[in-house]
């Protein structure tokens, strides 16, 4: 392992040495690509030098014992020792987690997309209750929500909310919240007091960034229209919502949130891109998940990952078996235990398929 780590700290300084070519610097999407690599590594570099340093504290502990005639000394030395052994052993375990590998995606922004499902009205509902959810959670992580496109529905919430998320490690945190989620509750319309069943869509995309995707402006057909609001009225008489069409995959973009049509046209654009990037990188995750037996964030959009049962006051991930009795708690946006519990369930998949 210590070669191993020798060998990453070796590229981490390389990378770090060509950094500071002008050429590299003239070159930005190499000089972004070397960045980002530079950034990865840095915690390996630094954990190999503590590594390294206890390692080379261990063998002249140990000769002190061997040599050492002094008893006060020696005993010195046996503390000593027992400290050093024992941060190795932390150490070890931390090496191990930073040497699975992580999804290029993860350190990416996220476009959402949140689409009421089955149960008319009460799933628009959640859908609202599930984007209230996660604005309060971005909040607590200082990340900044940006809407690109809504349609709400008839009764409160929303038939479709479109946002991107911006941020450290956004992608990395919320991909496990891409698939179906299942509300049981009684309905506001419900005279009976039955539980009734809803759900709703998540979707978590990696955001495409400009140098990932290149996007001929002779592939996009560009409409301009006027904002409409619930129920169809007119937001504003000017043309500044935006339709975009990519021609070649017949891919459709709108966005109408912004007054201006330069704004609207720039949100559009991050997430055409990303629908396009998108198609790609469900390639990647169908590769690792055909080398895994249970992914836990492929984004499978199909699949049933969570049920908030209101009555029982529960929330279960049915991906890992996890229930948690604190439905209130969660809805009003502390959703960090599930995500802590889904990247450790990974974590030890990935860490088993390593070592098998």
């Amino acid at each position: 392992m210590i070669e191993k780590l020798k060998e990453l700290h070796r590229k981490w300084e390389e990378i770090g040495e060509q950094m500071t070519d002008p050429a590299v610097i003239a070159d930005m999407k190499r000089f972004v690509k070397l960045n980002k690599d530079y950034s990865d590594l840095e915690p390996l570099a630094k954990v190999y030098l503590e590594y390294k340093n206890v390692l080379e504290n261990i063998d002249s502990t140990k000769d002190i014992l061997q040599n050492e005639k002094d008893e006060e000394f020696r005993e010195m030395a046996k503390m000593e020792l027992g400290e050093l052994q024992k941060r190795r052993e932390e150490l070890d375990e931390e090496i191990k987690f930073l040497l699975i590998p992580k999804d290029p995606q993860d350190t990416k922004n996220a476009v959402m997309e949140i689409r009421a499902g089955t149960g008319g009205d009460e799933a628009g509902i959640f859908a609202g209750d599930l984007f209230r959810m996660y604005s309060k959670y971005c909040d607590s992580r200082n990340w900044k929500i940006d809407i690109v496109d809504v349609t709400e529905s008839s009764s409160g919430g929303y038939k479709e909310v479109i946002f991107n998320v911006t941020g450290k490690d956004v992608y990395g945190q919320l991909k496990y919240e891409s698939g179906v989620h299942r509300v049981q509750r009684v309905p506001k319309t419900e005279t009976q007091g039955r539980v009734h069943t809803s759900a709703a869509t998540v979707a978590v995309l990696p955001e495409a960034e400009e140098f990932d995707i290149d996007l001929s402006p002779n592939d996009i057909r560009k409409d301009t229209y006027c904002s409409s609001g619930p129920g169809g009225q007119s937001v504003n008489t000017t043309y500044s919502a935006i339709r975009l069409t990519h021609i070649p995959t017949g891919i459709v973009v709108t966005c109408q949130d912004e007054k201006s049509q330069l704004k609207n046209l720039d949100k559009a654009m991050k997430v055409l891109r990303t629908r396009l990037y998108e198609r790609e990188y469900a390639k990647y995750m169908d590769e690792i998940a055909s080398k895994r037996k249970t992914m836990v964030s492929t984004g499978d959009r199909s699949a049933k990952i969570r049920t908030y049962n209101w009555p029982q006051g529960r929330v279960t991930d049915h991906r890992i078996g996890l229930t948690l009795y604190n439905l209130p708690v969660i809805i009003d946006g502390d959703i960090q235990p599930l995500i802590d519990a889904l990247q450790m369930a990974e974590n030890a998949e990935k860490l088993k398929s390593e070592v098998g």
